[in-house]
């Protein structure tokens, strides 16, 4: 069994023994180990018909309970840049994403993802909920949402398209200085994006091009980029990018809805310093 990932299914029989020496006498993990795995969302603990992570070490245990490690020492090793809080509305709230934090946790962890940054980050502390996502390389804005109700209204709006939203993206050659629609399909599904160019260094031979997309297909603003001849930046999936390009460089810059609680139109713009520039 190797103890650099090992997964391993424990039913409780003697609820008198803690869960931190359960998983240590299963795997030869030390107790410290095990307790930062757990820390990190690598535990988890069915009771009954629902099954979610054990973060709790003393957390009591139940006879027929049982316990679930997905132990993989280089998910638990990986390590992003912190987000950054912008704006807090309290029941929601909007951040920076940067390069590399995820949007979606695994069995195998959750501490490098978005909310789980800012359930332990947010003063005063709250549950985050996941509304919208970001590619893992793309940076931005992302709202969390810190009850159930206002989640479920946010998430409407962006599956409905109630909101407008922009992101800025470096690309290579020399974009159209006209407005540019381009409809075409992403993954066999519609995809309309709206494009126009804010900026060309012609040093570089690159553009700095505002994008609007009407819909939110996976990798749509990459792949109708791509399409035009016009890649962005460091994309290492449809474009040139690789270990030796910059990062990518796809930036969610604007968002604009109208809010759930005060029913107020509210716009929300990414700093400067954090948007793509050359």
């Amino acid at each position: 069994m190797s103890l650099l990932k090992t997964e391993c299914h424990i039913k409780v029989t003697d609820p008198e023994i803690d869960a931190v020496s359960l998983l240590s006498q299963q795997t030869e993990l030390s107790k410290q180990a095990i307790k930062q795995a757990m820390q990190k969302g690598a535990v988890w603990l069915t009771h009954g018909k629902q099954t979610n992570r054990l973060r709790r070490a003393k957390k009591a245990l139940n006879q027929g309970d049982e316990l679930h490690l997905y132990y993989n020492q280089a998910v638990l090793d990986e390590q992003v840049d912190a987000a950054e809080l912008l704006y807090d509305e309290g029941q929601y709230s909007v951040w920076f994403k940067p390069f590399g934090m995820r949007c979606q946790g695994s069995k195998w962890s959750d501490h490098s993802t978005i909310n789980r940054f800012a359930e332990t980050h947010l003063e005063p502390a709250r549950s985050a909920y996941i509304i919208h996502r970001l590619d893992l390389a793309a940076t931005g804005l992302i709202v969390l949402g810190h009850s159930k109700k206002i989640t479920a209204a946010i998430a409407k709006l962006f599956e409905t398209r109630a909101l407008d939203k922009y992101y800025q993206v470096i690309v290579e050659g020399e974009f159209s200085t006209a407005k540019v629609t381009i409809d075409s399909e992403v993954d066999g599904k519609s995809a309309l994006s709206y494009a126009h160019r804010l900026e060309y260094n012609a040093e570089l031979n690159q553009s700095k091009v505002q994008v609007k997309i009407e819909s939110g297909r996976k990798h749509q603003i990459r792949v109708h980029m791509a399409s035009l001849g016009h890649p962005v930046v460091g994309d290492r999936l449809h474009g040139n990018g690789s270990e030796a390009t910059p990062n990518l460089q796809l930036t969610s810059c604007y968002l604009n809805f109208i809010c759930p609680v005060t029913q107020q139109d509210k716009v929300f713009e990414l700093p400067q310093a954090y948007r793509p520039h050359f």
